[in-house]
């Protein structure tokens, strides 16, 4: 971890010191280990459906894809006192290719470290390195998660409407917000 490039120091909610740092392609078996980890709920949440390890495939678009421009990726470290550092969340904004003006975003943390503020820290990251040109977030969460859509709520004006999947669309403008130009 010595050669990453740290982006922002951090200090969450309980103390703890962490680092953010762009997401690498060295992160993939990280990323696979750490996902396989999480709780049912939480791989549930993060793909709103079950999902239990991510394939090749799928870790080419989370890790590969990542060009700073559509797709931007960050990763968490904590520097606990007691212990070595570790990998502990990864976030994303990913471009919609068909409404470029749009992007997804997701935040995953380990089951451990949920309710230290580590997803409050990455949203505030990715929004202050927000793509040229996008101007919302549209992303779907579980109706069962009202944490994430608290979350979303705070980077700017907010819309939520339920899916006829049972899940809820949530539509930040950041139009309004002064963090996307």
């Amino acid at each position: 971890m010595a050669d990453e490039v740290v982006l922002r120091e951090a200090v969450l909610r309980d103390g703890t010191r962490a680092t953010i740092s762009p997401a690498r392609r060295e992160d993939r078996g990280l990323l696979r280990a750490s996902y396989e980890s999480l709780s049912p709920e939480s791989q549930f949440h993060r793909f709103l459906t079950a999902v239990p390890n991510l394939t090749d495939r799928m870790l080419d678009q989370l890790v590969d894809d990542v060009d700073w421009i559509d797709h931007v990726a960050l990763v968490l470290t904590v520097h606990p006192v007691d212990g070595p550092p570790q990998k502990v969340a990864i976030a994303r904004l990913i471009r919609y290719d068909d409404h470029p003006t749009d992007a997804d975003v997701a935040v995953t943390v380990l089951d451990a470290w949920h309710g230290r503020g580590i997803a409050t820290v990455l949203l505030d990251e990715l929004m202050r390195l927000c793509p040229q040109g996008l101007t919302r977030l549209v992303t779907e969460v579980a109706e069962d998660n009202p944490a994430a859509v608290a979350m979303l709520a705070r980077l700017g004006p907010t819309t939520v409407t339920p899916t006829v999947r049972g899940s809820l669309e949530v539509v930040v403008d950041l139009a309004g917000t002064g963090e996307s130009t």
